[in-house]
């Protein structure tokens, strides 16, 4: 499935592919204050719809993690990282249009803990 994802004022727009199976809430620093639910996929699978000097970036503690944002309206639709190897998109699934939330079974990750 194609789904259709953007930040709230639609400066950011995006597609990704794939099916969501569940999603996951980590509550480091950052995730608990943004209140993302993320869905991991590969990152060729995101597909930015809007030029990527519209996305602002931000990094911090091992500089990892890229947290990508909105500049206008400040929301987080999604995030990359390298993982073993493999470049990946964390989406933030409440960015995505028609996604019925309470039907997606959610993970809690401890992040705080890492």
């Amino acid at each position: 499935m194609i789904y259709q994802g953007s930040c709230h004022c639609g400066k950011i727009a995006f597609e990704v592919e794939g099916e969501i199976t569940s999603a996951m809430s980590c509550n480091c620093s950052i995730c608990s204050r943004k209140g993302s639910l993320l869905w991991f996929v590969p990152r060729e699978k995101l597909r930015l719809l809007t030029p990527e000097e519209d996305v602002g970036t931000y990094t911090f503690n091992k500089h990892v993690i890229q947290h990508h944002f909105c500049e206008t309206c400040g929301i987080h639709p999604y995030a990359e990282v390298v993982d073993k190897g493999k470049p990946m998109a964390a989406v933030n699934i409440r960015c995505l249009e028609g996604v019925d939330l309470a039907s997606i079974p959610v993970k809690n990750f401890d992040g705080r803990s890492m």
